[in-house]
């Protein structure tokens, strides 16, 4: 291990103009705890509402922002059994969350990275041993630190929840991380798939990724009436919703019979908007998503190596750069924003 300061990006307040860099010791692990040196940070729009205070409550100052980590194992605490040194790894999200429905106990549902829990965003962090899986051979760290919560929120609506089967039609809501995930995972499953963006070059950059059809929102403000118009009438049977707010009444709109609606985000606002008579003649099922459990996890982990899919990343800033990467994201990337982790001193 060539060093054993640990620089970090940490906050003592909310909002990024109180984000800066320390310099710490190095953690020890303990008991079946890991310490990973970081190679990689990926950062999701949850960590920039989490930073200005507009989501989960962080419990306390200082702060480590972000979840989403792919790194090695530099160092074993006791009664480790999953990992050895030298293992290449990604962090899990839900921390408590191995399998089945979502625990209903709030220490266990809410024990999620980069809020409450310490984030990712060091040279070294300790974690649990279950909150890390091995990470995809064939891929760098940098698309492995992609994956915990923008691939696996997209495999969950489409797989766990959505039920997708070859030949369906997926309409795929803007072009971030998780719209661009479900739209290749999507296109590796059979099914059609259909792209919304303000951004005719974004359209054309998802369309050259797989996408079958593009509509430009702007372009067409109706964008639902699209969707049926390109589909014969017929609507998607999975749509990956990001936007919230008043589009769930297009969403609903757009909606095939028995169509499934996975409502990820609320850009538009927290209150939705939604006409019901569509929701109760097309039976449709409205589900919102919460990334996934290790063992999803898992399953999707096999399905990206066996289809070869590679993550679309928009950019790659240095570790001394992370607040740039935090404006990345706010300005709309196509596909994900990425941190390296600092280079030794």
């Amino acid at each position: 291990m060539a060093s054993t300061s640990n620089p970090s990006w940490q906050m003592n307040a909310y909002g990024l103009e109180n984000l800066a860099l320390h310099d710490g010791p190095m953690s020890v692990p303990g008991p079946q705890e890991l310490l990973v040196r970081v190679r990689a940070v990926s950062l999701n729009y949850r960590d920039l509402l989490v930073a200005e205070g507009a989501l989960q409550q962080v419990t306390e100052f200082p702060f480590v922002p972000a979840s989403d980590a792919a790194g090695e194992v530099v160092r074993l605490g006791e009664h480790v059994s999953r990992h050895r040194v030298g293992d290449h790894v990604i962090s899990h999200f839900h921390t408590r969350w191995m399998d089945g429905d979502l625990p209903a106990e709030p220490h266990l549902h809410g024990d999620t990275l980069g809020a409450p829990l310490a984030g990712v965003l060091s040279r070294y962090v300790c974690l649990h041993e279950d909150w890390v899986l091995p990470a995809p051979s064939g891929l760098s760290a940098r698309a492995a630190a992609t994956l915990p919560i923008a691939a696996l929120t997209a495999w969950s609506a489409l797989f766990e929840q959505g039920g997708l089967r070859p030949g369906e039609t997926v309409l795929v809501q803007g072009t971030g991380g998780v719209s661009l995930f479900a739209l290749q995972f999507a296109k590796a499953a059979g099914a059609r798939v259909i792209v919304t963006s303000s951004d005719d070059e974004k359209l054309r950059r998802a369309c050259r990724l797989g996408a079958d059809d593009a509509i430009n929102y702007t372009c067409h403000p109706d964008w639902h009436e699209e969707v049926l118009r390109i589909t014969d009438g017929h609507g998607a049977d999975v749509n990956v919703e990001t936007v919230g707010g008043r589009n769930l009444r297009k969403s609903s709109a757009a909606a095939a019979l028995n169509g499934r609606i996975a409502l990820i985000g609320f850009l538009d606002g927290a209150d939705a908007a939604v006409d019901l008579p569509p929701v109760l003649l097309k039976r449709l099922r409205i589900a919102g998503e919460t990334v996934g459990h290790r063992r999803s996890f898992e399953r999707m982990l096999r399905g990206i190596v066996a289809a070869g899919i590679e993550p679309v990343i928009d950019s790659v800033l240095p570790f001394a750069e992370a607040p740039g990467a935090f404006d990345r994201l706010r300005r709309g990337p196509f596909g994900k924003v990425v941190i390296d982790g600092p280079t030794e001193a």
